[in-house]
């Protein structure tokens, strides 16, 4: 293990200010608002905060303020943030990101976690965090391979967690670090304590009885499935199709790496009309920035590429595997996937909590620190 800091040569940030003044816009039709896509008067105005006004420099000290290491496992370097609590006898927790997430999304929970004596709370509720950046991601690069799918992504974690000393432990994530966390738990049952999980993806089984019952809010839940196939899942299947392809033009252009991420941060969060009704400007340029500066928007795509078939399987009704351990779900209302608790309990037969949330959304470390630490500390208590 290595220790490491985020150095981003001066040169680089440069560039990217320089490519950014020499952005060549699309026209846009008249009148179209978000429904085909970022519209161009505030991307503009956004890359030009981007270029003039935000500040990686800051971002970069925040990060550094805690520490980071990587590692190889399994021929990739692993970047991860290990942050002890002052708390002895503290819980680990691996806490993992999704898409198009980063390390940096959990600078706001870090430090509750760790130290919930110095924000209101309980001692005994406190975690010695590990934060890995996914490989293909942010500072675990370049992907070495083919075959980064989620069994071996959670593989490696259990390697990283076993490197580390952690011989019991916690996990926790969103989006594709909710998969991961569910996964690592069926494959280490005797080391992992509990899955705190603030996305879960649940699909009808087939039987249409089981449809027949459903109540309203149900349906509509239901419902955002179909949504998200036909409207707002253009980037998954273009990621888990053709992710070299895209690769090109992310990698490239800055004004196109941050639409791309933009998009998500408007369909996902709770936003009334930009992202940043949900999630601080400043927060979500640092997760663009962070894409940019490791040039990982083609590596990150390829883990849509690898999990495809497992998308297909579980949307087709296929039941997950048995996870022994307990498991808690945060449900954040504006979330793009939301689960229904009878197909939940279906599936994960150790599910012990269920929360739902009256604001929030994706990006929950993000939106709403307070609620998700308070929902982590509460599922793990009696886990200790």
């Amino acid at each position: 293990m290595r220790p490491f800091r985020i150095e981003i040569p001066q040169a680089d940030l440069d560039d990217l200010r320089d490519r950014l003044a020499r952005t060549r816009w699309p026209d846009e039709l008249p009148d179209v608002g978000w429904d085909r896509g970022v519209p161009l008067a505030y991307l503009k105005e956004l890359a030009e905060y981007w270029r003039t006004e935000y500040d990686w420099r800051a971002a970069e000290a925040k990060l550094n303020q805690y520490p980071q290491f990587i590692t190889e496992i399994d021929g990739a370097n692993v970047h991860f943030l290990h942050v002890r609590s002052p708390e002895p006898d503290a819980l680990p927790l691996l806490v993992t990101h999704g898409w198009p997430g980063s390390v940096a999304e959990f600078l706001d929970v870090i430090e509750p976690l760790t130290n919930p004596r110095a924000f209101g709370g309980r001692p005994e509720d406190a975690f010695h965090l590990v934060i890995p950046s996914i490989p293909g991601y942010g500072f675990s690069r370049p992907l070495p391979s083919t075959g980064w799918d989620v069994p071996r992504i959670a593989g490696a974690w259990a390697e990283l967690m076993d490197r580390l000393g952690y011989q019991r432990y916690a996990a926790q994530g969103g989006d594709a670090g909710s998969v991961i966390s569910l996964v690592l738990g069926a494959m280490q049952p005797e080391r992992v304590v509990g899955i705190h999980v603030n996305m879960l993806m649940t699909f009808p089984s087939g039987d249409p009885a089981e449809l027949a019952d459903l109540a309203e809010d149900e349906q509509s839940r239901l419902g955002l499935l179909a949504k998200f196939n036909d409207d707002l899942s253009g980037y998954m299947k273009v990621q888990a199709t053709r992710p070299q392809t895209i690769a090109y033009a992310l990698t490239d252009s800055p004004v196109g790496q941050l639409a791309w991420i933009v998009e998500r941060f408007r369909e996902w969060t709770d936003s009334a009309k930009v992202p940043e009704d949900a999630v601080d400007r400043d927060h979500m340029l640092t997760i663009a920035s962070i894409y940019w500066l490791t040039a990982t928007a083609g590596s990150s795509a390829q883990f849509y590429y690898e999990g495809a078939e497992g998308v297909r399987q579980a949307a087709s009704g296929a039941p997950p595997p048995p996870i022994p351990a307990p498991i808690g779900v945060a449900v954040f209302p504006r979330d793009i996937f939301q689960p229904l608790r009878r197909f939940a309990e279906r599936d994960y037969s150790t599910i012990r909590r269920w929360t739902e949330f009256d604001r929030g959304g994706h990006f929950a470390a993000m939106e709403q620190p307070e609620l998700l630490v308070d929902d982590v500390r509460a599922f793990f208590q009696p886990l200790r």
